[in-house]
């Protein structure tokens, strides 16, 4: 498995010498490994996810053999990015896939490269690295792109009060002179949406259907446990899989308050699994369950 760099939230937009800002997508984090006579496709997880985007996978056969790259997959649908295709395109099964590949062809947005023709470059500043991929992969074009990048915190700015119609969510800002922090949280975002981490402790419905997903969010002043907004398809799909891999993982539970349900029963996680959620400031709405996070 390829330990991937991650990002600190920020409030504010960094600024000062030496700092390159690059879009946030609103995608998939996924790891391309070109290897010597294949491709593999690895999720933030470690979840290998070649079948779910034979697309990539193909355009990938172009990269020279032994190169990784970082990035992010997102599927484009009426001039912006959609979460929630991607999200199918994740959970689609290898039959299906092959036919989502043509009505919803996804893009690879490339941030870094860790490995260029069998050379490990990850103790190389982000600034060599930077160049090393657009190098790369601008002849060979879509749908492996190098991501837009900018050493101008005014073009940064414009770009984060800008770019959310398109469905970019805010920035990454790296230092010119970093090597990739695998598995560190030395990279900065600044995101639009408000997004957390919260621990699932039990699930109403089923284990071949869960209907919502019982949360705690870290931080509230009494972290009482509350019930999401059922779960989209695909994230059904990625938690039903999370649970049938638990088998005696959940036990039966007491009841929960459900907004708009009243007392609802549930069955309990032990231990917790993690998930990404989008909460407002208040219980209601409640929190829309977005991803799993498997390596929490």
């Amino acid at each position: 498995m390829i330990r991937v760099a991650l990002a600190a939230p920020v409030r504010t937009l960094p600024h000062g010498p030496g700092l390159a800002y690059e879009p946030k997508f609103d995608g998939h984090r996924m790891v391309i490994s070109r290897t010597a006579t294949d491709v593999v496709l690895q999720a933030r997880s470690g979840r290998i996810v070649t079948s779910a985007f034979p697309d990539l996978a193909g355009a990938a056969r172009q990269l020279p053999p032994e190169t990784v790259l970082d990035g992010e997959v997102v599927v484009w649908h009426a001039g912006r990015t959609d979460f929630a295709l991607v999200q199918r395109r994740a959970a689609a099964t290898p039959a299906w896939a092959a036919l989502l590949a043509q009505s919803l062809p996804a893009s690879y947005a490339a941030f870094d490269v860790l490995t260029l023709a069998g050379l490990d470059v990850r103790a190389r500043p982000y600034e060599r690295r930077r160049a090393l991929l657009v190098d790369l992969l601008l002849p060979l074009g879509p749908p492996l792109q190098p991501v837009p990048m900018t050493t101008d915190p005014e073009l940064a700015a414009t770009w984060y009060e800008t770019l959310p119609d398109s469905g970019i969510e805010g920035l990454v800002i790296k230092r010119l002179d970093q090597p990739y922090p695998a598995g560190r949280r030395a990279w900065r975002k600044l995101r639009h949406t408000d997004t957390r981490d919260a621990a699932v402790i039990g699930y109403t419905g089923t284990v071949r259907r869960p209907a919502a997903l019982v949360l705690v969010l870290p931080g509230e002043d009494d972290e009482a446990p509350m019930v999401s907004s059922p779960l989209s398809p695909a994230v059904r799909a990625e938690v039903a899989a999370a649970l049938r891999e638990r088998g005696a993982g959940a036990r039966p539970g007491g009841t929960v308050t459900a907004i708009g349900l009243g007392e609802v029963p549930f069955r309990v996680l032990d231990p917790p699994l993690a998930v990404e959620v989008r909460a407002a400031a208040k219980r209601h709405p409640p929190p829309e369950v977005l991803r799993l996070r498997e390596e929490l």
